[in-house]
């Protein structure tokens, strides 16, 4: 009976600390809360874009109302949902909020309902981006829809504090684009750019990868990175590993409806690709979209979400050779009563090295605990997993 009791007020204590703590095999893991208001829905960090500048980090998600009675896996009411950004000052460990209306971003978007009266319409960028490799410049893609779209994006001068647009992105003579935040800044006025397309059945996904030379008047399509088939593939997290080499994760599902991590290496900057051996063969009940890293030692980090009805999983896995083979799958987090409404998550490297995981998270499972959907983060040294 004491241990029951016992276990009862560890349970409590998790759910209602800002910061908890963890274990796998005897390493110190980190969870924070970055956003969680009773009756509210927040989640998908990795519809947008995470942004770091030593221990300043900025992410992106969407806030709602809580709706138990919404049809289908998650509880909000889409007609009150709004992007928000978080930002922490102190390497993850405290957030403020900002309504993303509040500093520029005024356009409808999907799980962005802005009325009417309110938003403002895309327009096509007249004057070109500045300098991409400004340390202050962002850029962040919003789609009307997960199939065709449209998409239109925004950027900023000042790390995020306030943004230009909303402007039209071109969709280059495919079925249609709906992107997410997924840039390589290659020169000032050169970005590579990873989206998410319609396939010719006007569903979601194929993966292309596209690029501006001019600051962003002009886009091109340079390459499809993925074929198309009765499955998708969408939601890319990339990287470039040289000056002529690209690699990629992308969010797949197959024909079977197996949800899986897949990657892709370019070895002439985007021309051509080859996939790789799956880092992740299976990620549950709906998949999870890819968060990938190259960390200051050289390793690229993975962090995705196990998606389980029964109990979903914060995972991470290693790779010492740039993505040809990976390290066996690390638990970050689990046993703590999340459904699979959950995950989408995004990662970043501190200065001082450690990694910090954002996503979002519920304990739903647990009777006593509040059903709410919040933003989680998970914080945990890298160097520990050697």
């Amino acid at each position: 009976m004491k241990k029951i009791f016992f276990n009862l007020f560890m349970i409590i204590i998790l759910i209602n600390c800002k910061i908890g703590f963890a274990q796998t095999n005897g390493f110190s893991i980190q969870h924070n809360v970055v956003f969680s208001e009773k009756g509210k829905y927040a989640a998908w960090p990795a519809n947008h874009g995470i942004w770091t500048w030593n221990n300043e980090i900025l992410i992106g998600f969407v806030e709602a109302s809580f709706k138990a009675s919404n049809k289908g896996l998650h509880t909000y009411d889409i007609s009150t949902s709004r992007n928000k950004y978080a930002r922490s000052l102190n390497g993850g460990i405290t957030w403020k909020i900002t309504d993303a209306f509040d500093i520029g971003q005024k356009a409808w978007g999907y799980d962005n309902n802005i009325s009417s009266k309110r938003a403002v319409k895309p327009t096509v960028m007249k004057e070109a981006m500045s300098d991409f490799t400004d340390p202050n410049f962002l850029l962040t893609f919003l789609r009307h829809n997960n199939n065709e779209g449209p998409t239109h994006f925004y950027y900023s001068n000042d790390k995020g504090e306030s943004w230009k647009g909303a402007f039209t992105f071109p969709d280059l003579g495919i079925s249609g684009i709906a992107n997410r935040t997924d840039y390589i800044i290659d020169d000032k006025k050169t970005i590579t750019l990873f989206v998410t397309t319609a396939k010719s059945n006007s569903k979601e996904g194929r993966v292309a990868m596209v690029r501006t030379i001019d600051g962003g008047i002009n886009w091109s399509l340079i390459s499809w990175i993925t074929e198309e088939h009765a499955g998708f593939d969408i939601m890319p997290s990339s990287l470039r590993l040289s000056k002529d080499e690209l690699f990629t994760t992308i969010r797949t599902r197959t024909e079977d409806k197996i949800d899986l991590i897949s990657s892709y290496r370019s070895k002439d900057n985007g021309k051509s690709w080859i996939r790789l051996k799956d880092p992740v063969p299976y990620t549950g009940s709906a998949g999870s979209p890819p968060a990938l890293v190259k960390l200051k030692d050289g390793r690229l980090a993975l962090g995705y979400i196990y998606r389980s009805q029964y109990g979903s999983r914060v995972h991470v896995r290693f790779s010492n050779d740039e993505g040809q083979t990976w390290e066996d799958e690390i638990t970050l987090r689990s046993g703590d009563g999340a459904n699979r409404d959950v995950g989408y998550p995004k990662i970043t490297q501190r200065e001082d090295g450690k990694l910090v995981i954002l996503y979002y998270w519920n304990n739903a499972l647990i009777n006593i605990a509040e059903p709410y959907r919040y933003i989680a983060a998970t914080i945990f040294d890298p160097s520990e997993f050697k």
